[in-house]
């Protein structure tokens, strides 16, 4: 080999080394992980060529710096979901109060996902309050009503 050739084949694996190590980073590397609670607002199945689960959480909380003190807020943590069984799961807790763990990357692949968060596992549900039926509640006048 010439010095030529040498010096290009260097330059070319320098090259691949550096886009497979900035691939790596940009989609693989976790760059945090959390627990996130609030009411899952939304799951679902979507896209077009790869279908994805993505879900919503709702979270509550005040919101500071106004110029009237504090106010009620929420947070919209959207997120996607690798695993098909934690995904049927999920797609059964719509409208309940969970805590699920995630894992945060730097980009988003298709086929992971559209987001660059995705849930592993979920922590915690908490119990389903039971609705009320407004037929359940008898008042003083219903009592007077019926004599």
């Amino acid at each position: 080999m010439t010095t030529k050739t040498k010096v290009i084949s260097t330059i070319v694996l320098i090259l691949v080394l550096a886009a497979a190590g900035f691939g790596y980073f940009k989609f693989f590397f976790v760059f945090g992980e959390g627990v996130k609670s609030g009411e899952l607002n939304q799951f679902m199945l979507k896209g077009y060529v790869f279908k994805t689960y993505e879900g919503r959480l709702i979270q509550s909380g005040f919101k500071g710096g106004t110029a009237n003190g504090s106010s009620i807020a929420s947070y919209i943590f959207e997120f996607s979901v690798e695993n098909g069984a934690l995904a049927d799961s999920l797609m059964h807790l719509s409208g309940r109060t969970v805590e699920l763990h995630y894992k945060e990357y730097l980009g988003a692949l298709p086929w992971r996902g559209m987001q660059k968060t995705v849930v592993d596992r979920i922590e915690s549900v908490q119990a389903a309050e039971p609705v009320k039926s407004p037929h359940a509640f008898k008042s003083e006048t219903d009592d007077e009503l019926s004599l």
